[in-house]
């Protein structure tokens, strides 16, 4: 990656601009890019960073009539840092002294918390995930419009649809892109300010925002006298990525009680560190698994909990497919619900994406070779759905788009589906 490169933020184009009528929310991991994302979207608005300690109590000390005049429209960074911002943005938008205003935070439970009571029917909420493969590939001056295979996919009635269309393989300066991005993403991770950073510096950096993380975002959501055993439990549960929940098994390994595990890993998910995929709901089968899988939301962060520096492993590509889906479906705001089925026998498609058209089936193969083997759980979960089955994909490490069984299952090389095409 260049020294100087920036990265322009697929998020910005769903941003309202600074002259309608609005209370914006944004929240996201620490370091996931808010503040400049903010800053570069909003170069107009005063800009109020509230970690500062004098900042909060200036906006503390602040008469509310007086809001709209020292403040006005403004960027209010860290705002659950002083929660009466909430409540005297409330009136001066209300009263009319404000029409535009961004509130950004690292932590969600107190952040949506205040805003929920506070500021009701007048916020519209958005979320900043670290970086997805296609913003890794577009740097700040080329087309950021220019959205990812996926979502195309998300957005159509069938694979067949969308699948057939498209140049089955890439070549040159195209294919490079693609490659140097993924081979980033799957080493680095997502994180913004690790671009420039020398390999060396990357891993010191990883090793800090843990320390960060534990000493800003978690001593907002808990206040814990001792950090260690949720430092363990960490690292207990990154090691569980891409695993079947099991809250038992992690609070005898972490040597905590069960009420204390759940409690932990809602702070994990509060923090955006992970998500919980719920298995699918629908009665397919009587037999199905009912325990929800964990995922980390960044390779970077997980290589450090975990300690993995090998180049590839299929836990690791599963968790970077299934977080790269995430992140776009939720940075879009598409109306796409992610799945996973298991059954107790042992039956398992690795994604199920539920459209207003029906269901994708996804496989995870961190192969660049398919076998006949690799369809079999799609072709039974297509069987199953009928009419509400839009089509399958088994993403792996190859380089060629494929149809490789029916009812429309393709291969698709991951590095494509994750960027544009």
């Amino acid at each position: 990656m260049s020294e100087k490169t920036q990265i322009a933020r697929l998020l910005s184009d769903r941003l309202p601009s600074s002259s309608e009528k609005r209370i914006v929310v944004l929240t996201g991991a620490r370091q996931t890019g808010k503040t400049t994302l903010v800053k570069r979207q909003f170069p107009n608005l005063n800009y109020i960073n509230l970690d500062a300690p004098e900042n909060r109590d200036a906006l503390r000390s602040l008469a509310t009539f007086a809001w709209e005049k020292t403040v006005g429209s403004a960027v209010i960074d860290e705002a659950q840092k002083e929660p009466v911002v909430f409540e005297k943005v409330k009136y001066a938008y209300d009263e009319g002294g404000i029409h535009f205003t961004v509130l950004t935070g690292s932590s969600q439970i107190l952040l949506l918390k205040k805003i929920r009571e506070t500021l009701a029917g007048r916020a519209f909420f958005y979320e900043l995930w670290p970086l997805m493969q296609c913003e890794i590939n577009a740097s700040i001056d080329k087309d950021k419009d220019t959205l990812p295979l996926l979502d195309t996919i998300l957005t159509e009635t069938s694979t067949d649809a969308v699948l057939t269309e498209i140049p089955t393989t890439l070549l040159g300066k195209a294919a490079n892109a693609c490659q140097e991005a993924e081979d980033h993403m799957i080493k680095w991770g997502g994180i913004p300010a690790l671009l420039n950073l020398s390999e060396d510096d990357r891993w010191l950096w990883l090793k800090n925002y843990e320390y960060t993380y534990l000493e800003r975002d978690l001593s907002d959501l808990a206040r814990l006298d001792d950090l260690m055993p949720f430092r363990k439990f960490q690292r207990l549960s990154a090691l569980r990525s891409a695993q079947l929940l099991n809250y038992s098994e992690l609070a005898r390994d972490t040597g905590i009680s069960v009420d204390t595990a759940r409690r932990y890993l809602e702070y994990l998910a509060l923090s955006y560190q992970v998500v919980l995929l719920q298995p699918y709901y629908r009665n397919l089968t009587s037999s199905v698994i009912k325990t929800p899988k964990l995922y980390w939301m960044d390779i970077g962060i997980w290589r450090h909990q975990t300690g993995f520096r090998g180049d590839l492993s299929g836990q690791l590509y599963e968790t970077m497919v299934v977080a790269e889906i995430v992140k776009w479906v939720r940075t879009r705001q598409r109306e796409v619900e992610v799945f996973f089925y298991r059954t107790r026998s042992g039956n398992e498609v690795d994604l199920l994406l539920e459209t207003s058209s029906g269901v994708i089936g996804v496989e995870v193969k961190s192969r660049a070779k398919l076998a006949a083997k690799d369809t079999r759980s799609l072709k039974m979960v297509a069987e199953k759905l009928g009419e509400r089955w839009c089509g399958g994909m088994v993403v792996y490490r190859g380089d060629e788009i494929k149809r490789i069984g029916d009812p429309d299952i393709f291969a698709v090389p991951s590095r494509r589906l994750f960027q544009k095409s």
